[in-house]
């Protein structure tokens, strides 16, 4: 059975677009069809400056959310990142085998350690190296697949060269993982700035649907979605981005693809309380299940306790073979 590795980085509360993106794949496909891990991947969150309380919310937080989701611990391993030291002991090792530049051209330091410099801020070495640490998530578990949004596949692709470059130096230790971008709605955009993907960390939440929001929250976000000049319905994302992004999606919630669905809309008020009320059918039952799991914490902790465990056993040894592999003296 192959193996899929994804996860969760809790820097701000789920939103639809880390739903459609890649939690619904991760519960309708991925953990019935592979032997699938997947991680609040906690220390990624601490690249950037933060609020050490708030991390720790929000990583129970997106555990529970992922549970709510529809996530079987029975059929799958839910775990925090930081619960499993192999997770940073391979990261220095693949620190040792990627180089300065390509850690540099990864697009999300250029863009994150700009903006900290924009706002006076020092940025963490954290943030330069932290592609390492997430080459270090997958290869650790020996993974075949990575589903990931659009916005992380050049990170897949560093895993790739360092798997490769390390199997050749050092003898055959990682799987080589590719990444398998899900087909519909990979990176819902924000719906005030439907340039920009919907991020959870952004300062302001007015394009942002998170999971918890209330339903006449969610409505008026939707209704509220900046469009784009012209009155016609049409599904253009490089010319009318913004019905792209409502018609998207409404394709991802509800079915039918985002050109067909555009056919059968001939205003834009019609189509975004269409796309309001198939995302809130959507939310529904997670928001339910969430409540749930919420007033039972101790359960939440035991699912965690066990999947770290599993986790552990899964990569410990992995990581201890390519230890050996370049160089480093085994322990008594």
């Amino acid at each position: 059975m192959k193996r899929i590795f994804s996860g969760i980085k809790p820097t701000g509360h789920l939103t639809l677009g880390n739903y459609l993106g890649a939690l619904r794949r991760w519960v309708e496909v991925d953990q019935h069809q592979a032997d699938a891990l997947f991680s609040v991947v906690d220390l990624h969150a601490l690249t950037v400056e933060h609020d050490p309380a708030r991390v720790r919310r929000l990583s129970r937080q997106a555990a529970t959310m992922m549970l709510a989701a529809g996530l079987d611990p029975d059929l799958c391993t839910v775990f925090v990142q930081s619960h499993v030291d192999e997770h940073a002991r391979l990261s220095y090792i693949l620190e040792c085998t990627a180089t300065d530049g390509e850690l540099r051209r990864m697009i999300q330091y250029k863009e994150k350690s700009a903006r900290a410099r924009a706002a006076g801020q020092s940025v963490r070495l954290s943030l330069l190296t932290y592609p390492a640490l997430m080459a270090a998530d997958i290869l650790a578990y020996q993974t075949d697949e990575v589903p990931v949004g659009d916005d992380q596949t050049q990170h897949v692709e560093l895993t790739r060269d360092l798997a490769v470059r390390f199997n050749q130096r050092y003898g055959h230790t990682f799987n080589v993982p590719r990444a398998t971008p899900p087909p519909v709605a990979a990176r819902v955009m924000d719906l005030q700035d439907p340039t920009s993907k919907m991020g959870k960390s952004h300062d302001s939440g007015a394009g942002i649907v998170y999971l918890l929001d209330e339903a006449d929250v969610v409505r008026k976000k939707i209704m509220r979605a900046v469009t784009d000049s012209g009155r016609d319905v049409e599904f253009d994302p490089e010319n009318r981005p913004g019905v792209a992004n409502l018609l998207e999606i409404l394709s991802a919630c509800s079915g039918g693809s985002p050109e067909e669905l555009a056919g059968a809309y001939e205003s834009y008020g019609a189509l975004k309380k269409d796309t309001a009320e198939a995302v809130l059918e959507v939310l529904r039952p997670i928001r339910e299940r969430h409540a749930e799991l919420a007033a039972d914490p101790g359960h939440v902790d035991e699912v965690l306790r066990k999947g770290a465990e599993r986790a552990r056993g899964m990569a410990r040894p992995t990581v201890d073979a390519a230890y050996r592999a370049i160089g480093l003296l085994p322990a008594g």
